[in-house]
């Protein structure tokens, strides 16, 4: 690759690890922020839930202000938040300042992250995308599911404000490194679409606040209920103006075209299954197992690190044999590997019987990052690619705020955390829905065109779409 599409790699590959990572970062560190800044069991919740709000709701407004303003320019802003929030975070004196700038933290996300995927695409020639994404995707799979792991270790050794802290210095870094290295770029006559953008933003807002509520104060509450139906109306109305509107900030046109109406579909399960898998997994191994949560983490990087490994390779693959039959595999090795977890466990289940559904998922996760992002760029023309990453983007959010919220009342209802074997009552049902996720997301990927070939015209559309509606 050029020098240019490697420097892009690096800055964007870097912030979108940053962005990830502080998905479930905090997840391992709750019990010592408890103890230092105090707080009920509904505070330590936000300081998860306040970053996963704003960053899903405004990750599609987050593109479109790239595309209107400059995507370079936003980038940049994007990073100065994140990592001013990141600062704040880390000196909060208190609970509430902490979930303050947890939401900070989220609209700095929501703007860095969509725009990540379109200043790689405009940097790296057609030809050379999916070996890019596949690099990408090893980073970002790295930091989802890495979270645990890094936030249990430096809370463990160091302290819980060094999660916070460990954005500070790389994103100091990364912000003169994009402006003097990452080209500017604009959408053709973009404008912002500000009917669009309230009635997505109020509906994922709604949404997802309902969601992450859910395990809490019950599904069929007054809080929950009302905060879902207006997210669904407003949704509605959402897809209504895409259909209508002449220059909506979503056409709905997009979703005609097979590829990209599959990958998202198979986005929003495979982060379902796998978002409340893991976190209830974590929670097992400490809990039942009794490992701390560096031990935890440890013992699940043939799942978390596989990425490494298997995400460049599935770049490689998504040029050479096409995006859908990785996609596919990846999926069905995801399911395969949630579903061997639900058939061993057991109170004193031995970390070899593991191994097989840890390795199972780390090959699935690591295969189907980069084939997706190849799928959801060359889905739309160049202009649209900032509207139809944030799309997926968002859409993955609410895949992963519907499995935690699913998975964890699943378990609420069949079990709980009074012993070994109640955890595991409620943690294996738990399991199974999410391997059913997860396998609904690859019958979803079959859908996707098996089209592929040289690249078509100017190099902006990948093979894969060639001949798709």
């Amino acid at each position: 690759m050029q020098p240019k599409a490697i420097w892009a790699l690096i800055i964007t590959g870097a912030a979108g690890f940053m962005a990830a990572l502080d998905n479930l970062v905090v997840t391992t560190a709750l019990p010592s922020i408890r103890k230092d800044l105090g707080g009920a069991l509904e505070d330590l919740e936000w300081t998860v839930n306040a970053y996963t709000l704003t960053f899903a709701v405004l990750l599609m407004f987050g593109a479109a202000l790239g595309d209107r303003f400059g995507r370079r320019k936003l980038f940049v802003t994007g990073l100065v938040i994140f990592t001013a929030a990141s600062a704040a975070a880390a000196l909060a004196p208190g609970i509430e300042a902490l979930i303050a700038a947890r939401a900070v933290q989220g609209v700095g996300a929501a703007i860095t992250m969509p725009l990540t995927l379109t200043l790689l695409t405009a940097a790296v020639p057609a030809d050379r995308r999916g070996l890019a994404y596949g690099i990408k995707g090893a980073v970002d799979g790295l930091a989802v599911a890495g979270g645990p792991l890094i936030g249990g270790t430096l809370t463990e050794h160091v302290s819980w404000q060094w999660i916070f802290w460990l954005n500070v210095p790389l994103g100091l870094a990364l912000i003169p490194l994009a402006r003097l290295r990452l080209d500017e770029s604009r959408a053709e006559n973009a404008r912002l679409d500000l009917p669009g953008t309230l009635l997505v933003s109020g509906g994922l807002f709604g949404v997802v606040y309902g969601l992450i509520n859910a395990d809490a104060h019950g599904w069929t509450s007054p809080r929950v209920l009302t905060a879902l139906v207006a997210g669904g109306v407003l949704i509605g109305g959402f897809i209504g103006h895409g259909l209508r509107a002449e220059r909506p900030m979503l056409p709905m046109r997009l979703f005609k075209n097979r590829a990209f109406a599959g990958v998202n579909a198979a986005s929003v399960f495979m982060f379902l299954g796998m978002f409340g898998s893991i976190f209830l997994l974590s929670q097992f191994l400490q809990n039942v197992l009794g490992y701390s949560p560096t031990e935890a983490g440890l013992r699940m990087l043939p799942w978390t690190g596989m990425p490494i490994i298997a995400a460049p390779l599935s770049g490689y693959l998504a040029d050479r044999i096409g995006s859908r039959p990785v996609v596919v595999t990846a999926l069905a090795l995801q399911a395969l590997g949630l579903a061997h977890f639900a058939l061993v466990m057991s109170p004193d289940v031995s970390y070899a019987a593991q191994l097989p559904g840890l390795i199972l998922s780390g090959i699935g996760m690591g295969l189907f990052f980069a084939p997706a992002a190849k799928l959801v760029m060359s889905g739309v023309r160049p202009a649209e690619q900032g509207m139809a990453s944030g799309a997926n983007n968002a859409l993955r959010e609410v895949g992963g705020a519907l499995g935690i919220a699913v998975l964890a009342s699943l378990f609420s209802a069949r079990g709980g955390y009074g012993s070994p074997q109640r955890f595991l009552d409620g943690l294996t049902p738990a399991l199974w829905a999410g391997a059913a996720a997860v396998a609904l997301g690859a019958l979803a990927a079959t859908l996707i065109p098996s089209h592929r070939g040289a690249p078509s015209r100017a190099g902006t559309q990948p093979a894969d779409l060639v001949g798709t509606p």
